[in-house]
């Protein structure tokens, strides 16, 4: 696991500015660094020692004549296969690095490497007779890539910080990202908050050479439900290939560690994997905010040593704008800031930790999926009629009961965009005194539907969130917030053979009156005790919503929302009534409240250089 950066154009101070923006992303890749540089491309990389800890690990990294640099981000598990194939090719390696295979790979298969790698990557590859690059990111989206074309300058990364220092990098603040931002908590689309500076999306490859970029998807997801296996069939599958993904994850020169919540999510992956030691944080004393004593409990069950701590709500607030600095982007997700947490205590003991991401997008877990069969009889009354019902209850104040009526009335398109839905478009539009060119919701959104317009409803919601949410929210804080503390997350449910596996399960066995990833939760109680594998859906559980009552907490981002910047983008009046409403109890506007917020945090560290509320 490690960070790279690089550019394309000579400048006269390219090893200078080389060196700075290397420096900026040091947290990647602590343990040494180093760089290519001729007259056309300069290459940089940090690493953190995984595999092959030896001085021979360290990149960019060469195929035998040095006619390819390689400077690559990720793990490849299935490393050792390719290396007996590329062996027998005629290929010779100087480390025992996982690393080496890519370069060779690419020499020898070409773009086609893609279709045989296993595992989380971002790399870049330069073709020096070519003057070329060709670079990839991994199937989910894990591990990050940026790139920006600014005068004649071709930047990528790992972060969009190491642009910073590049001469030609134009810091400016991208308006229509941040409307699109008030409505999912995270930036949808492959446009990033700075202006010019896009990222590579999942399962995309590129090339540029003579001044063109080409991206390309080389790979893609498609549900296909086999009804021919039993329940007990699927189960048995569940088991094989998740256990198998384990162990290809636990592959290391370091010692694996294990995230471990009260979900059956990171407590199968900690069971499965049987890794000696556990970390969980939590806050406070209330136990909906609290899994401490679930983790140790759990953790006595499987015989492993569980590791924790109470983050205080001082040390949380008081650590944002570092965490939005280390994010890149705004990311409205309160759960962020506890991974945090959890990632700085396991970084004391462990270099590398397991993690549960990925099981509610493959398996279906989130509660929201089950909402097409909730009360499916209220279908059958005709849309135009659902439609004028919704319409009157839209006027109405929002309590569940008017909600549900409202969300009924639409389709399913209408009503899910994936798991955050902050502000609707009019509300933003209300919210915001710029104008923007933005995309609505659905104009974003509507690709992914296209895709699957013949499957099941909570199929098309899984689709959605996979290419969506997971992507954006979900593997941008994993990677950000581990990598801040020099931690590689290992997300085994993330796997390939895993997907593969999961796109037949039909969707009685994902979703169903019963429950929610019902197969999955089956095939967990191999390794877990029953309340573990049938406990519901709760999240990494932080309590903003209670601390925003407080009158120190309130005044805290009362003070952001009439700030200067605030007043300049936002209808500051409308944020203060939110607040007040929130505080009063009239309404929980927590997350809207913290999705405007964090933005204002974000811009106070990149634009003003402010590190403290």
């Amino acid at each position: 696991m490690c960070g790279f950066v690089g550019f394309t154009n000579y400048i006269n101070d390219n090893g200078d500015t080389l060196g700075k923006m290397m420096d900026r992303i040091r947290h990647r890749g602590p343990d040494s660094d180093g760089k290519y540089i001729d007259e056309n491309v300069a290459m940089g990389f940090r690493r953190l020692s995984i595999i092959d800890l030896s001085d021979n690990g360290s990149q960019p990294l060469f195929n035998e004549d040095r006619s390819l640099v390689l400077t690559f981000n990720g793990e490849i598990y299935n490393y050792r296969e390719l290396k007996e194939d590329l062996l027998k090719a005629g290929h010779s390696f100087y480390t025992k690095t996982d690393s080496e295979v890519l370069i060779h790979g690419y020499e020898e298969w070409g773009e086609e490497l893609l279709q045989r790698l296993r595992g989380m990557f971002a790399f870049v590859i330069y073709d020096k007779a070519k003057r070329k690059l060709f670079g990839a990111r991994d199937f989910f989206g894990i591990k990050p890539l940026y790139y920006a074309k600014m005068g004649n300058t071709f930047m990528w990364g790992s972060e969009i910080k190491a642009f910073l220092d590049h001469p030609e990098f134009k810091k400016e603040v991208n308006e229509d990202v941040l409307e699109t931002y008030l409505t999912f908590q995270y930036s949808p689309t492959e446009d990033t908050f700075f202006k010019g500076v896009k990222k590579l999306p999942a399962a995309h490859c590129f090339t540029y050479e003579n001044g063109i970029l080409d991206v390309k998807r080389y790979w893609e997801i498609k549900f296909d439900a086999d009804e021919k296996p039993t329940l007990e069939e699927w189960v048995n599958r569940i088991s094989d290939t998740f256990n198998n993904s384990v162990e290809a994850h636990k592959i290391a020169d370091v010692e694996v560690g294990s995230f471990l919540s009260s979900g059956v999510d990171s407590s199968y992956v900690a069971a499965a994997a049987n890794v000696d030691k556990t970390f969980t944080v939590g806050f406070g004393e209330d136990e909906r905010y609290n899994e401490i004593g679930y983790a140790k409990e759990f953790s006595k069950y499987i015989g492993k040593e569980n590791t924790s701590e109470v983050i205080d709500p001082n040390e949380y607030w008081g650590n944002l704008p570092m965490i939005q600095y280390h994010m890149d982007e705004p990311l409205a997700d309160p759960a962020a800031i506890a991974l945090f947490f959890v990632c700085r205590l396991a970084s004391k003991s462990v270099k590398v930790c397991l993690s549960g991401e990925g099981a509610d997008e493959i398996f279906g877990g989130y509660t929201i999926y089950k909402e097409p069969t909730d009360v499916a009889i209220y279908n059958h009354i005709p849309r135009p009629i659902r439609r004028g019902i919704g319409a009157v209850c839209e006027k109405l104040p929002q309590k569940r009961g008017v909600n549900f009526l409202v969300r009924r009335s639409r389709n399913l398109d209408e009503r899910f965009i994936g798991n955050a839905y902050m502000f609707s478009e009019k509300e933003r539009k209300q919210l915001l005194k710029i104008k923007t060119n933005a995309p609505d919701a659905m104009q974003i959104t509507k690709p992914f539907y296209d895709k699957v317009r013949d499957k099941d409803a909570p199929t098309q919601m899984q689709y959605l969130d996979l290419h969506l949410w997971m992507t954006g929210d979900i593997l941008l804080k994993a990677d950000k917030m581990s990598m801040a503390h020099s931690l590689e997350v290992r997300v085994p449910f993330l796997d390939r053979k895993v997907m593969d596996m999961a796109e037949g399960i039909p969707v009685r066995y994902r979703v169903n009156n019963e429950n929610t990833k019902y197969a999955m939760r089956i095939a967990a109680l191999k390794d877990c005790p029953p309340q573990t594998a049938n406990k519901p859906k709760l999240g990494f559980p932080v309590p903003i919503r209670v601390w925003l009552k407080e009158d120190k907490y309130y005044n805290i981002v009362r003070e952001k929302f009439e700030s200067d910047i605030s007043k300049h983008y936002f209808d500051t009046d409308m944020l203060i009534k939110l607040l007040d409403e929130h505080r009063d109890g009239k309404f929980d506007n927590s997350r809207k409240i913290w999705t405007v917020f964090s933005f204002l945090i974000w811009y106070d560290v990149y634009f003003n250089d402010k590190w403290e509320l």
